[in-house]
């Protein structure tokens, strides 16, 4: 069975080649992302040390008893520790399943926007574990070049719809952000995976576009397309996975599909296979109302949506740790 078909995208040429180079780019963007919703990118600029300090700091926080950890402990959407149990992501998609096998740290926006109701629900400030204390100055140099690339990536979403170069980056002047480090380790840690459960379990992601840095291995991720169902998505170690959320399948009035994925659990011929994923959640500037794009570039005209209405709702039916909406 092959594949989902999901191109390496190399950003230089598309930053300094021609308007050919730049044409075959778009095309090759605009191709995958209607067929799964996943790219590689190549040429991103991003200093392979960073991710690989980061990680191990992030390992020597997640490695801690869990007493150690359990001060930071937080819900859904806040800034802190998500620890065991704590997500549920196929509710995402309305379906019941046992919750995740990981643990994350999560920091989100914080810079205010003056204006309080906002800023009371989406800029607040991130915490940090006082146990680790290099994880900050790295997480921070790795937050900068996300919110560039970000931005470079929806230009080129723009221009791939053949749209002006700012149509979407013009609603990230004050964006809202996540940021999970995902540590998905062995069985030792976890135990045995229940019936239909996952490192992470099927869903798609909830704005514009999701940067993934990430470690391949016998549970990673997996990408699911109507052609080829359930496929190993291709690893370059080069390359960031990137994806589009929900928010962009809506904008884009279902031309492209948001990227629907899991990771598997600890696969049975590797236990104690433990990985870690770096994960960067692009959104757009709070309450930014989101309308599907017109035919000929829309092919399905939704409802027009507020941007963290939307957002605060997704959020909401993968929380374990209360009573859901679905």
């Amino acid at each position: 069975m092959a594949g989902p078909r999901i191109p390496v995208i190399d950003l230089g040429p598309w930053r300094s080649g021609g308007p050919q180079t730049r044409a075959r780019t778009a095309a090759s963007v605009d191709q995958a992302l209607r067929e799964a919703g996943f790219l590689l990118v190549t040429g991103h600029g991003v200093d392979p040390s960073l991710p690989a300090r980061i990680r191990e700091a992030a390992r020597a926080f997640f490695r801690l008893p869990a007493g150690a950890k359990e001060p930071y402990a937080v819900t859904v959407g806040d800034r802190g520790w998500l620890g065991p149990g704590a997500e549920a992501n196929s509710y995402a998609e309305g379906a019941p399943s046992p919750p995740d096998l990981k643990e994350s740290w999560s920091w989100a926006a914080e810079d205010p926007t003056g204006r309080a109701a906002v800023d009371a629900e989406w800029f607040r400030p991130n915490a940090w574990p006082a146990e680790v204390p290099e994880l900050r100055p790295l997480v921070t140099a790795y937050l900068s070049r996300m919110r560039a690339l970000s931005d470079e990536l929806l230009e080129l979403l723009a221009e791939a719809l053949g749209l002006d170069r700012d149509h979407f980056t013009r609603h990230t002047s004050h964006p809202t952000w996540g940021f999970n480090i995902n540590w998905y380790p062995g069985t030792e840690v976890v135990g045995p995976a229940l019936p239909g459960q996952f490192r992470i379990g099927a869903h798609t992601d909830f704005g514009t576009v999701t940067v993934l840095d990430r470690e391949p291995g016998a549970g990673g991720l997996q990408v699911h397309t109507d052609a080829g169902g359930w496929q190993d998505a291709p690893y370059d170690p080069a390359a960031l996975t990137v994806t589009i959320g929900d928010l962009m399948a809506r904008w884009t009035g279902d031309r492209w599909r948001a990227g629907r994925h899991r990771v598997l659990p600890p696969p049975p011929e590797a236990p104690s296979e433990e990985l870690v994923s770096l994960v960067y959640f692009y959104e757009c500037d709070a309450h930014t109302p989101v309308e599907s794009l017109p035919a000929p570039i829309g092919r399905v005209r939704h409802d027009p949506v507020d941007s963290h209405t939307y957002l605060r709702e997704k959020l909401r039916a993968i929380d374990s740790s209360g009573e859901r909406t679905t």
